[in-house]
């Protein structure tokens, strides 16, 4: 008998003759909740991942738990094992919780987990998207629902926190310390690419660029330079630039005048973090840190760190892990999950079911619970 075409797997049966069932995807995630408020955060949106793959069917989402964090650092002197890549390149993603302890220096941990992750697995573009949702509301008197709807997008690979530099003669009154920024043609030019290509899926196809070339005469006018010449392969995206210190007045005065932003790896970690207060709340900011060549893993997290002040009392906002996860099945290429996902978190928000940082009195479980009933209904 001649071979079914695949055309025909989902049609009736040929010949009498079942079509083979469709497998349906299961995706892998290794879950890193890590430190603070992170276990919490990371449970709920785990248990919402949960209910939208329940809902929908279509998919399958298998998590397993890595115990890299603080507690591991100080109990073995290491955040990670040594085959650590190893490790996360047999999963689809990685949902990140937070990292930081207050009895372990900040550089230490940023180092010993996060970037230790983020650079060795080319995650070169950070994204992080803001905008104010129903139900919530800007800080700025004037800003109307629509006007602030931006896309940040970080270099996350080297720039000012490429790890170069050192001290020398320490403890001493000419102690030196460096902290040597690296740009490369080849760094600018991909995450360049990359935004405009995020510029050009949206409506507006308008993108703005941040630097300080004025000040800083060598690194930050390669930036502008790359930035022009890749321009010319994108005729359609209306490019304009700003200072650094020029865009935070934007942001706050003018905040319709924007939408995707890109910028070195400092830049827009500060003005991502202005962007979510302007939105509302740091604690509903997602973060995607993307490997665009897909050879790697991407890694999913919220932004707003791990909050020690308030880990343990079961009121840290979930919606940034939420809007995190969501992110993550539209990069699986579940995008109407994802959309359905944000859609019951919009819906939840606009009831009111809010934690205290936006307003309301509602705890991380009551949130959780009114998104994952929002779903399944």
């Amino acid at each position: 008998m001649a071979p079914i075409a695949l055309s025909a797997l989902n049609e009736p049966s040929v010949e009498g003759i079942a079509p083979p069932a469709v497998r349906k995807p299961a995706y892998k995630i290794a879950s890193i909740p890590a430190d603070g408020i992170g276990p919490e955060v990371v449970d709920a949106g785990i248990a919402v991942l949960k209910a939208i793959a329940k809902k929908r069917g279509t998919f399958e989402l298998n998590f397993d738990h890595l115990d890299w964090s603080s507690d591991r650092y100080k109990q073995t002197g290491s955040y990670l094992p040594e085959n650590h890549l190893d490790i996360l390149r047999a999963y689809d993603a990685i949902l990140f919780g937070a990292v930081g302890a207050p009895d372990v220096p900040d550089h230490i941990s940023l180092w010993g987990l996060r970037l230790a992750i983020c650079q060795p697995l080319q995650q070169y573009a950070n994204v992080r998207r803001t905008r104010v949702l129903p139900g919530t509301s800007s800080p700025l008197a004037n800003c109307k629902p629509g006007q602030l709807d931006w896309v940040i997008v970080r270099e996350n690979s080297e720039g000012e926190y490429a790890g170069q530099g050192g001290r020398s003669h320490t403890g001493h009154d000419h102690e030196v310390a460096t902290e040597v920024a690296i740009f490369t043609r080849t760094g600018i030019r991909r995450i360049a690419r990359f935004a405009f290509q995020l510029a050009q899926s949206r409506p507006r196809k308008m993108l703005t660029f941040v630097t300080k070339s004025n000040a800083q005469r060598s690194g930050m006018v390669l930036w502008d330079e790359v930035m022009y010449e890749v321009a010319k392969d994108f005729p359609d995206v209306k490019l304009d630039h700003m200072l650094v210190d020029a865009m935070t007045v934007r942001m706050v005065l003018h905040p319709e005048s924007l939408d995707t932003i890109v910028a070195t790896n400092l830049h827009a970690d500060i003005l991502s973090d202005l962007a979510a207060a302007l939105a509302g709340s740091i604690g509903i900011a997602p973060t995607a840190n993307l490997d665009p060549s897909r050879k790697n893993p991407s890694m999913f997290e919220p932004i707003h760190g791990s909050a020690f002040d308030i880990t343990g009392k079961g009121i840290a906002n979930p919606v940034a892990t939420f809007w995190t996860a969501a992110e993550m099945l539209e990069w699986l290429g579940e995008k109407e999950a994802g959309d359905q996902l944000m859609a019951a978190v919009e819906e939840v928000c606009k009831k009111g079911i809010k934690t205290r940082d936006l307003g309301g009195n509602a705890t991380t479980k009551e949130v959780t619970a009114a998104v994952v009933q929002e779903i399944l209904k």
